[in-house]
């Protein structure tokens, strides 16, 4: 599977937490099109720097590991699946 989406978050994080269900359901719904990885920024500080995620929630549309697109704060289940979906 080529396109990845990376959830960078924090367990205290208000935003990430609103965040979660709507993620769940994609990971979900999108299973066979898209790989959903979670990146605790407080466990993964490399990944965290390597990517330059400055704010959480910040979520990466991978490909190869090519940055496709990026997202960061709070948004409906409706506009992060269409920037999915634009790139399958």
């Amino acid at each position: 599977m080529a396109i990845q989406l990376l959830d960078f978050y924090a367990d205290w994080c208000g935003p990430c937490i609103t965040m979660k269900p709507i993620v769940e359901e994609l990971e979900k719904e999108l299973a066979s099109k898209v790989e959903i990885k979670k990146v605790n920024v407080e466990e993964n500080k490399e990944d965290s720097e390597k990517y330059g995620v400055m704010s959480i929630p910040t979520f990466l549309l991978m490909e190869n590991d090519k940055e496709l697109e990026r997202f960061v704060g709070v948004t409906s289940k409706e506009i992060l699946e269409s920037k999915i979906l634009q790139h399958l």
